[in-house]
């Protein structure tokens, strides 16, 4: 008498229920650490692609359903967990693609998902999807695009009320997903028509202009970005554009041999927008020859631009006695108001040479959380506090340090916790875990440490995490922590 089999779920569903964790909050700390156990579970799912892709399509849309069931637990402040789903749909898609789905279908679903779509996870999903679409895939996709555009195209609005064919929302939305979709098919002439239909950008001038340079159609591609420089130019506040094809025009005029034009171009939108990008640009197309006159020259044009560009810049070619004397001559406001972006990677690189001028970047990156009131943001300021006391008692600079401390008693109320951690003359600036500040042992911050800001590791790393700090002795420092 033969037993009827017991169905057995699959390993990989179970995986995907425990990671999901239905019923419990992620808050937005717990996101980066959340969204990474869901990414070891889906590079389970994407193994299978290939090797049993019907199983791995199941598997993605099932996938696909618990985030969306998940959505109304999870803070997705930062975004990962959206970037997370939709990394779920390009998957999806390639498993469909390895399994020799009909495409028309593949692309019907895509858009039903964008039109029900109630927390913004397949908003421009089109962006992601055409890279992993294939080219019966982009022609099933813009077939389907084109056929809604032309749908709201065809509906006039009502006379009297003010609206125009141009300000429909939904006809935009869709003229942008075809011009994504003919951009990723190389279709030229089908975008330049859909630009004079629905009217030319500066970006559009950009987009063909890319495609023809790809193709090797370098004087054609030129004139478009001459044209595009004079319609960014009509705009009353420009647009990001404008800087893309400033950028491409000296790469196209090198292309073509006329090595001169193109530096006279890149030097005078340097001097217009000097910045360690534009430097970047700049150099490229100097003789090598000529690269320390034409350094100079940039670094000594750019000495009048905002503080933060020239930070940047100067940090980025390292020159340090410069960036030093620029930081002297500097008010703490104005430190205060430079994204840390810029102020943190110069700190770390003056600290062996200019610490007394280090403590002060330090300052304003604390300061500038403190000031703000930021109490989520509380941990990064005692890190950053405590790497100036360091390079202020480095320096020899103490009583600069005190006045810090009196700063910040000012600044943060009794309750808050920076105001907790400076007790005294600033020894409480540390706690319980291990600093993250380099070479900073207790001498340097009493007799405790800085606590660690560090991402919450997923439950695949700790094992490693922990044979580093085994090997090492010491904590790892962090690569990124709270603005």
């Amino acid at each position: 008498m033969s037993r009827k089999a017991r169905r057995t779920a699959d390993p990989v569903e179970q995986k995907i229920e425990a990671a999901l964790d239905p019923g419990r909050f992620v808050s937005d700390r717990a996101c980066f650490s959340f969204v990474g156990d869901l990414e070891a579970v889906e590079h389970e799912v994407a193994e299978r692609i290939h090797v049993t892709p019907a199983r791995a399509i199941a598997l993605y849309e099932a996938f696909l359903a618990g985030c969306y069931e998940k959505a109304n637990e999870v803070d997705n402040s930062s975004g990962s967990f959206g970037m997370f789903v939709t990394s779920l749909y390009c998957g999806w898609v390639e498993a469909r693609q390895a399994a020799g789905a009909a495409p028309d279908e593949t692309a019907t679903q895509l858009l039903a998902w964008m039109d029900d779509d109630p927390f913004g996870f397949s908003y421009q999903l089109e962006k992601d999807a055409a890279k992993v679409l294939d080219k019966a895939g982009l022609a099933a996709l813009a077939s389907q695009v084109r056929a809604r555009f032309d749908r709201f195209s065809a509906t006039r609005p009502e006379a009297g009320t003010g609206e125009s064919l141009e300000r429909n929302p939904a006809r935009r939305r869709w003229a942008d997903a075809l011009r994504t979709v003919y951009r990723e098919q190389g279709d030229v002439n089908a975008y330049v028509g859909l630009a004079e239909e629905t009217g030319l950008r500066a970006q559009d001038c950009h987009a063909v202009a890319a495609m023809l340079a790809a193709r090797g159609e370098n004087e054609q591609a030129l004139s478009w970005v001459e044209r595009g420089i004079e319609l960014d130019k009509m705009a009353p506040h420009g647009s990001w554009s404008g800087r893309d094809l400033a950028t491409l025009k000296p790469r196209l005029l090198k292309e073509l041999g006329r090595d001169s034009e193109a530096l006279e171009v890149a030097w005078a939108e340097y001097r217009q927008h000097p910045s360690r990008y534009c430097y970047d640009d700049l150099m490229q197309l100097v003789p090598r020859t000529e690269h320390q006159l034409w350094h100079e020259k940039a670094i000594e044009a750019a000495m009048g631009t905002n503080l933060h560009s020239l930070i940047e810049l100067l940090h980025h070619t390292w020159e340090i006695e410069r960036l030093a004397e620029l930081v002297r001559g500097s008010a703490d406001d104005a430190l205060e108001a430079v994204s840390r972006y810029a102020t943190e990677p110069a700190a770390e690189q003056l600290e062996k040479t200019h610490p007394g001028v280090a403590a002060r970047l330090w300052r304003a990156l604390g300061m500038r959380i403190v000031n703000a009131k930021k109490s989520k943001h509380y941990d990064a300021a005692v890190r950053n506090l405590a790497r100036a006391r360091r390079c202020y008692e480095k320096a020899g600079l103490t009583a600069d340090w005190q006045q810090v401390v009196s700063e910040v008693r000012r600044g943060a109320s009794s309750q808050d916790r920076v105001h907790a951690e400076l007790r005294g003359d600033g020894e409480g600036l540390g706690r319980r875990r291990r600093t993250v500040v380099p070479g900073a042992g207790e001498s340097t911050l009493g007799s405790r440490t800085v606590p660690s800001i560090t991402r919450p590791v997923s439950r695949s790393a700790r094992p490693a995490a922990r044979r580093r700090r085994r090997s090492t002795g010491a904590a790892v420092k962090p690569t990124w922590y709270c603005r």
